[in-house]
């Protein structure tokens, strides 16, 4: 990724949405900090101005979240390709002289509208802008309230599966938020399963013998399946099929290896079940540690264990456990230990900068200035959208 000047990027997150089969879909930016019309078109030019974000998060589109149409300038448009964006709008907006208008001139250029939260005061849905977008951390409409066929809507800030169903029987086909994270969510491992991934999760953490990896995969059906897909799918184009895990870490190599199984540990799914939604995001976060780790020189050593505690950072909601009993018995460095139990020292703190966006306070502390979140943010994403197409 192109690196950019510290001092003219907003501090913008991107969110993950996802429809209802447990698949990225789209990524959602935010711009609607009731910065000035014109702080937005600047925040606009230096995202979209150079091709590194839409190229990153290829094939998914960006919904872009403003506050008022007017916010764009034909220059701005330029930029914002309708093949690649769906533009969000307040609904608020309505209010402003010339809105409505505004909105049918984007619909007849091609782009997908939605218009956000409330309408203004005595004001009706533009006949051009039928889906929704909602902010559903205060509830959802009416069951079923939402015709599918003016969709698709969004549902963003779902912050539970019990929120996400709710969401799901109003209509929404689209989702944003933090549901995957809800503990509720975490799928109870037997005994022995569980003794499995941590012996793996062991051998992975002390570098162990090729053999021995693949002794404890060959009494994981689940989880071998995934590595031979893995093995087996265009991210590693060979000509011959893998069919034994000889042959699969062969492809793979052993450094390529450990990174894909401590991801992999993610989709211990049955094989035609949905995706687990916290593969991508365990990819997220060991991407962008990793990223924010080469930029400041780490050799590859140092490289590798940012990955991990990033990769790793999600255990305890995979497994349903706590993270100190999950780190108890794996032969981890102190400083990862640290990252992942308490979030000290650069590691952790970059973690909790990982999992919470970005903060002036928290970038500051975790020594990332606003150019390094960004090209780190969009390697991520890059990494974590093949990770979940590949998976």
């Amino acid at each position: 990724m192109a690196l950019l000047d510290p001092t003219s990027l907003p501090l913008v997150r991107l969110h993950p949405v996802a429809n209802s089969r447990n698949e990225w879909v789209a990524l959602r930016m935010d711009l609607t900090g009731g910065a000035a019309p014109e702080h937005a078109s600047d925040d606009i030019s230096a995202l979209f101005g150079a091709p590194d974000l839409l190229a990153a998060i290829a094939p998914l589109d960006c919904v872009l979240h403003l506050a008022d149409p007017a916010q764009l300038t034909p220059n701005q448009l330029s930029l914002l390709p309708p093949q690649r964006v769906v533009l969000a709008f307040a609904g608020g907006a309505l209010a402003r002289e010339g809105t409505a208008q505004r909105l049918a001139a984007l619909a007849d250029a091609g782009y997908r509208l939605l218009l956000d939260g409330p309408l203004a005061f005595g004001k009706a849905r533009p006949p051009q802008v039928r889906a929704v977008s909602l902010d559903c951390r205060i509830g959802a409409p009416v069951a079923g309230s939402l015709s599918p066929a003016f969709g698709p809507h969004l549902a963003r800030g779902v912050d539970s599966v019990a929120r996400l169903a709710e969401c799901m029987r109003t209509g929404f086909t689209l989702f944003s938020g933090d549901y995957p994270l809800d503990r509720t969510a975490a799928r109870p491992q037997d005994a022995t399963s569980r003794r499995r991934i941590l012996g793996l999760l062991a051998l992975l953490a002390s570098d162990a013998d090729a053999r021995e990896l693949e002794l404890l995969l060959k009494q994981d059906p689940a989880l071998s399946y995934h590595l031979l897909k893995l093995a087996n799918s265009a991210a590693f184009a060979v000509n011959t099929t893998i069919t034994g895990y000889a042959q699969a870490i062969a492809v793979l190599g052993r450094r390529q290896l450990q990174r894909w199984l401590q991801l992999l540990l993610y989709a211990r799914s049955e094989a035609d079940g949905l995706p687990n939604l916290l593969l991508p995001l365990a990819a997220l976060r060991a991407g962008q540690l990793e990223m924010l780790c080469k930029r400041d020189g780490g050799d590859r050593d140092a490289q590798d264990l940012a990955f991990m505690t990033g990769a790793f950072s999600l255990l305890d909601r995979l497994l349903g456990m706590p993270m100190a009993e999950i780190l108890a018995d794996l032969p981890l460095p102190a400083h990862v230990v640290a990252a992942l139990l308490a979030r000290e020292g650069v590691l952790g703190r970059r973690l909790a900068l990982s999992e919470s966006g970005p903060d002036a306070a928290l970038l500051a502390d975790a020594d990332v200035d606003a150019a390094a979140w960004w090209d780190s943010q969009l390697h991520a994403h890059h990494w974590a959208i093949q990770v979940a197409r590949n998976v």
